[in-house]
This record gives structure tokens, sequence and C-alpha cells, in this order.
């Protein structure tokens, strides 16, 4: 196989410009054509939705998907285009701390990828826009996760070096082939065959934007690895509380507040949750939860102080994500997200209002509020763990069931028939099964088949023997079938009989044939 390397680094800066430049080029010209046919397509769909409420037809549903496929292409185009207009501020951020958070979005990958991240140097911090580096963050790990087709690792570094912070993101995948690597960050461009390009294409964007620098390292067969570099900041600086633009009147309580705000409501925790926004679609499909309805909701019984409410609500929200199996680490981010745009908003209601001029009753707000989230959350994942935990004991008691499947051929007469190994546990399921079938159907003749199992061992056949005395103890007749040699030799050679307590045939045939024959004659 053909071995081809490509780096972009500090030696080469004017392949960086050249890059540079050929997005914003590309930039400027994405941001018109979308422009131009997205109102068209936008008016194309709602008059599809209007003949789907009068006309069932399939077509009409296929045709609708693919202009959401193509109005989702094109809004992340605009956001790639002219990532500037998004109303984020710049703060400090821990390209390791997010990170963490990002890699257990992919909880359901890590059977098949081992992820291997360490961190050289901890509680170092870049400044920029929050959620449009996690975006890029997580379009890596994404793109390296699909990389690898089957199973392998993905190592992630993170270190500083000459007042740069670095990360680095290496796969064991396939690989790119040299003459794609030019194109990689372009609009349009992907190495997957469905793949539209703009997920890379935000990662050079952004990077370049927050003054950051990218190398791309690959090799034909034997993976490929990004770094990411950014200017260190020089000190901490917490995110502080956002002053928004929001319509408000001096006769507004805070749920008027809240109602009348609710579309910047809405738009502040999209650029907030940004990990959570691109799988708020997948959410609702799969689960029928419509999130940012639900996040309105919660604000409203939390501003109010309904307790009742909150807990009710978590309770459903939790049966919900567990029922669904979604992924919990969105939730915990949308409730963060929550409760840092709920601050936001009533830091501006407060300033404009000038109700809390006291510092004591401020506290008591931040309290009252903060311990409704923090309740909300509590009940969720309590709600969540019960569930799972019954949904669990369902299925275990199913597999006990099946395990031991008792089948009546007449009114009185049962067959059980044993396939695979049968360990201790099962013997034991086997032993309280039967003997609560026997007394509830009235048993008085059960045929249990061993010509399904695998060779017994000894103690599984002394608890067998055991099993079959409680059966004849409660007037019940056992007749067995399929004994195989190597069990009966070691039966002979353990000393073991059944000692008068069972009937055994030599096939289930045979039992089936003599004794349903007899209950003919």
């Amino acid at each position: 196989m053909m071995e081809c390397e490509w780096k972009v680094t500090d030696d080469n800066q004017k392949q960086n410009d050249f890059h540079l430049g050929q997005l914003a080029s590309v930039g400027q010209i994405a941001a018109g054509i979308a422009h131009e046919v997205k109102n068209p397509l936008t008016a194309v769909k709602g008059f599809l939705q209007l003949l789907e409420e009068n006309y069932e037809d399939r077509y009409l549903e296929i045709a609708k998907n693919e202009l959401d496929n193509a109005l989702s292409t094109l809004q992340n185009l605009l956001q790639v285009s002219k990532p500037d207009l998004e109303d984020e501020p710049f703060e400090s951020i821990d390209l390791a701390v997010e990170m963490s958070q990002i890699i257990h979005l992919f909880q359901d990958q890590i059977y098949r990828v081992t992820v291997d991240f360490q961190i050289s140097d901890e509680n170092v911090h870049i400044y920029g826009k929050k959620n449009q580096i996690k975006k890029a963050l997580f379009n890596l790990l994404k793109n390296a996760f699909e990389a690898i087709p089957d199973k392998g690792t993905i190592a992630i570094r993170h270190y500083v070096k000459d007042e740069k912070v670095f990360m680095t993101i290496k796969d064991s995948g396939q690989g790119i082939p040299q003459e794609k690597l030019n194109l990689l960050g372009t609009p349009f461009f992907s190495t997957k065959e469905n793949g539209t390009g703009m997920g890379l294409t935000q990662v050079f964007t952004v990077i370049y934007q927050h003054q950051g620098k990218i190398e791309v390292n690959s090799k034909e067969g034997q993976g490929t690895q990004f770094t990411i570099s950014f200017p260190k900041a020089m000190k901490y600086e917490p995110r502080g509380v956002i002053k928004l633009n929001m319509f408000i009147d001096k006769g507004f309580d805070i749920k008027q507040f809240f109602t009348n705000n609710r579309k910047e409501f809405e738009e502040r925790l999209l650029t907030e949750a940004v990990n959570v926004k691109a799988n708020i679609e997948e959410i609702r499909k799969i689960g029928n939860i419509h999130l940012l309805d639900n996040a309105y909701r919660l604000v409203l019984y939390v501003v109010e102080g309904k307790a009742n409410d909150v807990i009710a609500f978590a309770k459903a929200e939790g049966i919900a994500w567990a029922k669904h199996s979604l992924t919990l680490s969105f939730k915990l981010e949308w409730i963060q997200a929550i409760r840092r745009v709920l601050w936001d908003f009533l830091y501006n209601y407060d300033s404009f209002m000038e109700k809390t001029n006291n510092k004591d009753d401020f506290h008591t707000l931040e309290k009252n509020i903060n311990e409704l989230v923090d309740q909300f959350l509590n009940t969720f994942f309590i709600s969540y763990s019960q569930y799972k935990d019954e949904l669990l004991k369902k299925q275990r008691d199913m597999v006990e069931d099946l395990s031991v499947p008792i089948i009546p051929l007449t009114e009185t007469m049962f067959i059980l028939p044993l396939i695979d190994s049968i360990d201790t546990v099962r013997a034991k399921t086997i032993q309280e099964k039967v003997l609560t079938q026997i007394g509830e159907s009235r048993i008085e003749t059960l045929i249990i088949d061993l010509s399904g199992t695998v060779d017994i061992e000894s103690d599984v056949l002394v608890q067998m023997i055991r099993i079959i005395e409680g059966v004849k103890m409660m007037g019940c007749s056992a007749v067995i079938t399929g004994l195989r040699p190597q069990v009966v030799n070691r039966m002979i050679n353990e000393g073991l009989a059944f000692n008068n307590t069972a009937i055994t045939k030599g096939t289930l045939q045979q039992a089936l044939s003599e004794y349903l024959l007899t209950r003919k004659e």
C-alpha cells in the first residue's frame, strides 16, 4: 500500500494563509448562495406541509425529508460562512475539561474504540467563544470515530509548549490519500460517502478565527492525526453574566418577563448547549421529547417556586429518557445550559426592575432557584435509574422464564425442555420455577427433556436429583428423557442415581408416544 503524508506546520505558513483565504472566499460565495436558495426551499416546505394535511402520499413524506436535509445543509453553510454573527461572548476555556465532557457524548462507541486521553498540563486556558470551540472539538472527535470502521484506538494529548495550548487527536483509521489532504476544510468536500464537509470547514474556520493553527498528519492504512494549537490565556477569566437586549416593562412579573422573551431564551439556550443543539431533532424523533418546550416549562416552574410541579416533571422526564435510552450526558449539558441562561435572564430582569438591592434577598433567590434546579436533576436521575432497574428486572425475569420453559401438553401433563448448559444458578431457578408451577397448575406428569443440554457437572447433577425428589414429594411423576452417554457415565462413576424417583426414557418422542397414547386409550 502506498504511504502518503501531508503536514501543515509553522514553516509552511503560506499554506495556512492560502487555506484561510480559500475559506474566506468560499464563505462569501456560500453565504450568498445559501440566502438565495433557503427562502424558496422554505416556501416549498410550507406548501408540502399543507398538502400533507389533505393527502396521504408517501412521496410527500420523502420530498419533505429531502427538503429538511437541504435546509439543514444550508443552515450549516450559513453558520460556517459567517460564524462571527453568532452572539457569543469571549471567555476563558479549558480545552482539557471541554474534551473530557465531549468524550462522554460518544459512550455508544466506547465498546469498539478505545479512547486514550492524557493531560500533561492542567488548569491552562485559552480565550475564545466556548461553544464554537466545543463544536470544533466535537467535529474532530466525531471524524476520528467515523474514520475507524471496526475496532481501534483514538489517542488524545493535551499539553502546553511555547505559550501555546496544544491538543492532538490521532485515530487508527484508514488514513487520507495525499491528493485529498489539501481539500480538507472546504465546504462540500468529504472523505465520507454521504458527508458534506461542513464539519471540518467549521473546525478550520473557528481555529483560524481564534488565532489558532491546525496541522494534519495522515498515512494511508495508519490513521490520521489532527493537531490544533491556540495562544495561551494569561489568566483565568470566569464567564460573567451577559447583558441581553430584551423586551421588558415595569409592570411585568417574572412569568410575564419569560413569556414575552421566550424566543430570546430559546436562542440563548441553543447557543449555550452546542452539542445538544445538533441532536435536538433526533431526540424529538426518538422519544417525542421537545427539549425547547420542556426547558421553557421547567424555567417557569422554577421561577414561580412550584416545587411539586418540578418534581412531577422531573419524574416524567426521567421515565421518558430511560424508556428511549437517550444519552444522559446530553441531558446534563442541557440542564446546566438552562441554569446559566436562567441566571442571565434573572440578572437582566433584576437590573431593570431594581428589585434586589439587598444582598440577602439576592442570595435567598439564588439559593431557592439553584435548589429547585438541583431537585429537578436529582429526581430526574432517580426516576431514570428506577425505570432502568425495573426494566432490567423484567428482562431478567423473562430470561429466567425462557431458561425454564414449562409447556402444557394436556391439563395435567407438562414438558420442560432444557437446552444449553446448566450451572448451579440455573439449577436453582429450575427448582423454584418447577415446584411453583406444579403447585399452581396441579401437574401430575412432568417430562424433563435433557437432550438439548451439554455435559452436566457433578454438583449440578446432585441438584437435579434433589429437584426430581421434590417433584415426587409434591405428588407429581417425573419422566426423564434424552440423557446423554457422558452424563450417564458420570452418574455411574459418581455413584449418583434417581432411586426410583423418576422414570427414564431414551428419547422425548418415546415418552410422548407412550404417555399421550396411554391417555387417549
